[in-house]
């Protein structure tokens, strides 16, 4: 956890640095990168050390009873850890902020290639700047959504994955109903950004055929087809959505199978860990993806001379 903790606010402190402190950064595709950074150094910062830190509670305070199989914090231990109400909302928040993000990103690359002469008008900074407020907003509201429907929900940190979840703090079972909204929300985020990508690809794919069996290829399509910029950046957001479809998948089957009654214990902790863990992912893909990038990491370590690139 610790190990995590380090590699997830180190990656995505480097990343947040180099977008910020580059002017050929500061396009509305990095400001979408920014507010995804933001997401998962936030997880690094505050729901990882906060695991961490209960775990040694743990460790020291040993004789702390529990109740459902030693999987949660009997109702008496409840005052004892109510941080724990605000660290599992903000792990919820920043979930829902990097896949409302991922999916902004798709759409923004979609653009680009589909309708490219439109680019510069339809995506502006101001817009892509509104759009990911909103995002932060509505990842709250949806949040705190069981909380606001239900009185019978509560956080505790819950042994079996080592996380602060949502817990029912009376035995209404219909209850559990509310936390299906979380995987119809996130799925079809997921599934329209596949969609998007899928539509990106076919133009690209089309492109290519023009250019390879077309001599005319350059009158005909000329300034109207995508840039190489915006084809390799909507390639690296493809492989951010596959990357974070398979790492949400096991999140959200533990809470399906929470809702029909299945405990799932050791599953949980693998879930939740797995979800945590792609917040370091995003730096690694950009650096083996983007040369700019790269080349920004180059740079805040070793002095070399600024490049001039070309903006996408």
């Amino acid at each position: 956890m610790v190990c995590l903790a380090f590699a997830i606010v180190i990656g995505n402190a480097i990343t947040l640095i180099i977008f910020l402190r580059t002017r050929q950064f500061r396009t509305p595709q990095v400001y979408l990168k920014v507010s995804l950074a933001l997401a998962d150094i936030i997880v690094g910062i505050l729901v990882v050390p906060f695991s961490v830190y209960t775990e040694i509670a743990l460790m020291v305070n040993s004789t702390r009873s529990t109740q459902n199989n030693g999987c949660s914090y009997s109702g008496r231990h409840l005052e004892a850890w109510q941080p724990c109400k605000a660290i599992g909302i903000i792990f919820t928040v920043c979930t829902f902020v990097s896949i409302s993000t991922i999916f902004l990103m798709t759409v923004e690359r979609s653009v680009a290639i589909l309708r490219p002469l439109h680019k510069d008008s339809v995506i502006t900074r101001q817009r892509t700047l509104s759009l990911i407020v909103f995002s932060w907003v509505v990842s709250f509201l949806l949040a705190i959504t069981p909380f606001i429907f239900s009185n019978a929900f509560t956080m505790e940190y819950n042994m079996c994955s080592r996380m602060c979840n949502y817990a029912l703090i009376t035995n209404q079972a219909p209850s559990w109903n509310v936390m299906l909204l979380f995987p119809i929300f996130d799925f079809a985020l997921l599934g329209a950004s596949l969609v998007v990508n899928v539509l990106s690809f076919s133009t690209i794919r089309h492109y290519s055929h023009k250019r390879k069996f077309l001599a005319e290829v350059e009158s005909y399509v000329g300034a109207q087809r995508p840039s190489f910029s915006d084809i390799k950046a909507a390639k690296t957001i493809s492989i951010l959505t596959i990357a974070f479809t398979a790492s949400f998948t096991p999140i959200a089957a533990f809470v399906v199978g929470n809702v029909a009654g299945y405990t799932w214990c050791t599953f949980s902790f693998f879930a939740f860990w797995i979800l945590t863990s792609n917040s370091c992912c995003n730096v690694i893909i950009y650096s083996v993806r983007d040369k700019r990038f790269r080349h920004g990491v180059k740079q805040l370590f070793i002095r070399t001379p600024p490049i001039v690139w070309e903006n996408n």
